[in-house]
């Protein structure tokens, strides 16, 4: 009897997993069951639509400290298949990927569409079946006979998958790759198996400060800011963009991420506080400042910028600390000399609400992961059930993080697969 896989989820770890386990295994049966209409879908949108297919680090040590939830797991799992592994299979395929100065690596092509294919092409030419509009509502496990030479013995363990409109499948394997959910009650089917999960909240989102003056910039990026959560032990450093709803840019971004569980006990009603020069503190700054006010006596400080801020956050500044436009430098006072450092290196903000980064919505949340084999992703709970991609409690940073996370779990759980049915 020919064996069975059903991957449930059509992204990119399903699809992963799926034409892998084809490639390694030739007698199994392999089947992707999506629920939706559309499969890769954040494929095709990440990077603007190019696909940050995954990043340019080399040092295990150093890549998973981009985790925010999945560290140690992760040092585990990437031994077996990590960064370079991806580029190479990508360029069996003739998918060629260039790394861009901050590090993120792309297809040559400047495409999603590229990827894309490949998984595809690799879809069809391993007869991987794909089935759409399916969603899977209930897995169960049953014993069935199976003829031997004695007799019958009692040892075929089979899942039963049972889908919303009533289909039924039966498989031998089933690697669950569904992506984050993002409500508690969606977990059920799965704990109904025995497992447990973190609960699940939202990562990688912009902070919303509604009615502040702020937002009168927008389109200003910053290259070096500071940013840290009022009361928590939570700060980032990096770039920062102030939009027409509040702050975005990599500094809130990663923050977000790894603030993610303490902002949802907030909320996301917290206050921050921004250095604009992060590699300044209010001592420094003043010591510069008080240079300045000795080189530049007699110009206008509306039009001497020491510090290489954008005009207008530096107009945006003087203004707060009531500083005119025809205030020369040596004529600044104490107070107001005082105000400007302590504004520079400290404004505070009180942030209300959240906005998701574009459609790369991530969840920090999923199955929790001292129940899954960091090497095989094979539950510990349930044998032949895999996981793979971001339904584990491991979610990753914007840069391709996530996307390597997707193709070293959706390939330890095809190669673990592969390894039962060269035993059978």
């Amino acid at each position: 009897m020919k064996n069975k896989l059903i991957v449930i989820g059509g992204g990119a770890a399903g699809f992963f997993c799926a034409v892998n386990a084809a490639s390694q295994s030739p007698g199994l049966e392999v089947i992707i069951v999506e629920k939706t209409g559309k499969l890769l879908s954040k494929v095709r949108v990440s990077g603007g639509g190019r696909c940050n297919v995954t990043h340019a680090c080399f040092s295990i040590a150093e890549m998973v400290k981009q985790y925010p939830r999945g560290e140690r797991f992760l040092k585990q799992a990437f031994h077996h298949f990590f960064t370079k592994d991806t580029i190479e299979w990508f360029q069996k395929r003739n998918v060629k990927l260039k790394t861009e100065p901050d590090g993120r690596m792309f297809p040559e092509s400047n495409s999603s569409e590229t990827i894309i294919s490949c998984l595809m092409q690799e879809a069809n030419k391993y007869k991987v079946q794909i089935l759409m509009n399916l969603e899977v509502v209930k897995i169960e496990t049953i014993f069935l006979q199976q003829p031997a030479m004695n007799g019958f013995e009692k040892d075929r363990k089979q899942f039963i998958i049972t889908c919303k409109d009533q289909s039924v499948f039966d498989a031998d394997f089933i690697c669950i790759a569904c992506g984050g959910y993002h409500k508690m009650e969606q977990f059920t089917w799965l704990s109904r198996l025995g497992h447990s999960f973190e609960v699940p909240v939202p990562s990688l989102f912009t902070f919303n400060i509604p009615g502040n003056p702020i937002v009168e910039l927008m389109g200003i990026s910053i290259e070096d800011a500071m940013v840290k959560i009022d009361g928590t032990k939570f700060s980032q450093r990096g770039p920062l963009l102030i939009t027409h709803w509040g702050f975005s840019g990599p500094a809130i971004l990663r923050l977000s991420s790894f603030a993610a569980k303490k902002l949802a006990e907030f909320q996301y009603h917290f206050s921050i506080s921004i250095n604009w020069l992060g590699g300044f503190n209010e001592n420094s700054i003043l010591a510069k400042l008080k240079v300045i006010r000795e080189e530049s006596a007699s110009q206008k400080i509306i039009n001497r910028n020491p510090f290489n801020l954008p005009n207008r956050l530096w107009q945006y500044h003087l203004k707060l600390c009531n500083i005119r436009d025809e205030t020369r430098w040596a004529d600044l006072p104490a107070k107001q000399q005082n105000l400007l450092s302590k504004q520079l290196c400290s404004q505070q903000f009180y942030v209300k609400g959240k906005t998701t980064f574009k459609e790369e919505f991530v969840t920090a949340g999923g199955i929790k992961l001292d129940e899954a084999d960091a090497t095989t992703m094979m539950s510990k709970i349930v044998p032949h059930l895999f996981f793979a991609g971001e339904i584990l409690d491991v979610d990753g940073i914007t840069g391709g993080f996530n996307f390597q996370h997707a193709w070293t779990s959706g390939w330890l759980a095809a190669n673990e697969i592969s390894r039962i049915m060269k035993e059978k």
